[in-house]
């Protein structure tokens, strides 16, 4: 395999497993890792609602990666030595900055506070708008002890 196919291959990589970190979950979306693990379930009453802006959490991840890839593509451009090192640092600044922009998108986002038929009121925060709930809604509330997802 050339210098540029295994570089190409390598950005392809990285890019698909860099897709792979951003997950939403919705009330009706579940991970593979979700399917077929039992989940408790209470019913209650939504008594407040509040939209919110869900920011994916910044662990330096998505600038690594982007910085590594941009990096390793920046290094094709050029024919000498010192051509292939300016475009790798170009390319791994670009693409820190590129993977940092994807690690710090921005959703809508609702905070439901339910008061369960136990008598314990809760409050989850979820993907979607306070529009798809009303405040006096009778609602199913499922977790997995990780997962909360409020549900009509």
């Amino acid at each position: 395999m050339t210098r540029h196919a295994m570089n190409a291959a390598l950005l392809a990589l990285g890019l698909v497993l860099a897709s792979g970190c951003a997950t939403h979950s919705t009330p009706s979306t579940f991970n593979r890792s979700e399917v077929g693990a039992a989940r408790t379930v209470e019913m209650g009453t939504v008594r407040g609602l509040r939209d919110v802006t869900i920011q994916n959490d910044s662990r330096g991840v998505g600038t690594a990666t982007g910085a590594a890839l941009g990096g390793i593509a920046g290094s094709t451009i050029g024919s000498g030595t010192r051509a292939n090192t300016a475009g790798a640092v170009a390319g791994a600044v670009a693409g820190g900055a590129a993977g940092n922009a994807m690690a710090r998108s921005q959703r809508a986002g609702v905070e439901i506070t339910v008061e369960l038929d136990s008598g314990r009121t809760i409050a989850v925060t979820q993907d979607g708008t306070s529009q798809a709930f009303r405040v006096g809604d009778r609602v199913q509330v499922s977790s997995d002890g990780t997962t909360t997802r409020v549900t009509r």
